[in-house]
């Protein structure tokens, strides 16, 4: 039989955009703003108008300053101080809130505040500020920051206005479910992050935590564009379907329930697509993780027979503990917040594992196929340096044809992706 080489090209992923309705986009924000089945903005003069009868003016202005009672200078500072209270002594600021941290402290004032109404299904409640250009970033923060609030999709703020002064701002969530429904919500999610935590190993490493994380959570869930609830936990841990802000937000969930920090990012992809994935953190180093794209089926441009695809691997590597460098050769960031640089590889799966390759050496490719290929029950990924090695082993493997002779087949076919983009190479019987 003629050998073959059968060619899978991983592709970029084409996914959902993962924009909610609080976009920090100016633009977007007043277009949701005038849309009255998606938010509203009221404002309330409080100045007597000359043409209003003075008594009906009267009466009006006692309502008007009853209901604004509390969005004044003092009732504020009591509400925020009652806020703050009970988010640092009951829902104390996590470490792995990240956003939360990286706002100075006026605007952390906010985001506790945004907390605090969320956390209690909380409907116009007033904030600290009068000035709305920020919330939309804030908001997005606190959503950012916890994926344990997952019945939330946006949010509606009225303003309370005397002449051109606002002095009054309040804010609702936009709730998915009610309280009694999120709660049987949590009930499902906490069996489901109970069964997948009592795999793991209480000695577990950072990094064997995440590639736990990141295998499981693969194995168990579909990517499905029109998945229900797919922009939060529940489409992973109750559905098994999503996309990719679901497999990141559930990456981000059960890494922190494991004691490892991990965060929300938001960004695109090459292409341009709206795209979300982790910022993590192993052994002290910052690292990128994206679950969406490691599920390699779904990154298959090319459909072969149902053979082929069955014998395919099911979890692509390449995106497990990856630089800022590696991940802008296919992402880009537009995060809420500012990200850290990540340069280290020390917790790269290809290093961890063995088969990071520095040079074109044959006879280093000749023992890696002898040992992490069996070991690996014929599959092996290589990762290249760079460039100059990239291209030198994929001469060697593929122009050249020599892993026939590395897995010491006369005849045959092995399949293989070919990544350029991560300087990878997948090869698998």
């Amino acid at each position: 039989m003629k050998k073959r080489l059968l060619f899978l090209m991983f592709s970029a992923c084409i996914l959902c955009a993962v924009s909610l309705k609080f976009l920090s986009n100016e633009e977007e924000r007043q277009r949701l703003f005038s849309d009255a089945e998606v938010t509203s903005i009221r404002e309330i003069d409080l100045v007597e108008e000359a043409s209003q009868d003075a008594d009906d003016f009267s009466e009006q202005i006692k309502d008007l300053e009853k209901e604004t009672t509390v969005g004044n200078v003092a009732g504020e500072a009591e509400h925020t101080e009652s806020a703050n209270e009970e988010y640092v002594a009951g829902q104390a600021v996590p470490e792995f809130a990240y956003a939360y941290h990286c706002l100075n402290e006026k605007e952390k004032d906010v985001y506790e505040e945004i907390y605090h109404i969320l956390i209690t299904f909380g409907e116009d409640k007033p904030l600290s500020i009068t000035e709305a250009e920020r919330i939309g970033e804030i908001f997005q923060c606190v959503l950012n920051d916890h994926p344990e609030i997952f019945y939330v999709q946006g949010y509606t703020y009225t303003t309370y206005t005397r002449g051109d002064e606002v002095v009054r701002l309040t804010l609702s969530g936009t709730y998915t479910m009610t309280p009694e429904e999120a709660a049987m919500c949590r009930e499902g999610i906490d069996a489901y992050v109970s069964e997948c935590l009592a795999g793991l190993s209480a000695e577990a490493s950072d990094y064997e935590k995440v590639k736990y994380v990141y295998e499981y959570l693969i194995d168990h869930t579909e990517y499905q564009q029109d998945s229900l609830e797919n922009q939060n936990i529940c489409s992973v841990f109750l559905n098994g379907k999503s996309v990719c802000q679901g497999y990141a937000k559930a990456t981000q969930y059960l890494l922190n329930e494991a004691g490892v920090f991990s965060t929300l990012v938001i960004g695109s992809v090459s292409q341009g697509e709206g795209h979300a994935w982790n910022l993590v953190q192993m052994d002290g180093n910052y690292y990128y993780v994206d679950t969406t794209w490691g599920d390699a089926s779904y990154q298959l441009e090319e459909k072969t027979d149902d053979a082929w695809e069955q014998s395919s691997p099911d979890i692509n590597y390449d995106y497990l503990g990856v630089t800022t460098e590696q991940l802008k050769r296919t992402h880009n960031l537009n995060n809420v917040v500012p990200l850290p640089f990540c340069v280290s590889m020390d917790c790269n799966y290809y290093v961890k594992e063995g088969t990071y390759l520095t040079s074109g050496d044959e006879e280093t490719l000749k023992q890696l196929f002898e040992t992490k290929f069996v070991q690996n029950k014929g599959y092996i990924t290589l990762k290249c340096m760079d460039d100059t090695v990239y291209h030198a082993v994929r001469k060697i493997l593929i122009e050249e044809q020599k892993i026939f002779a590395y897995l010491h087949q006369t005849d045959g076919t092995v399949a293989y992706s070919d990544n350029q983009e991560q300087l990878s190479l997948s090869f698998w019987l």
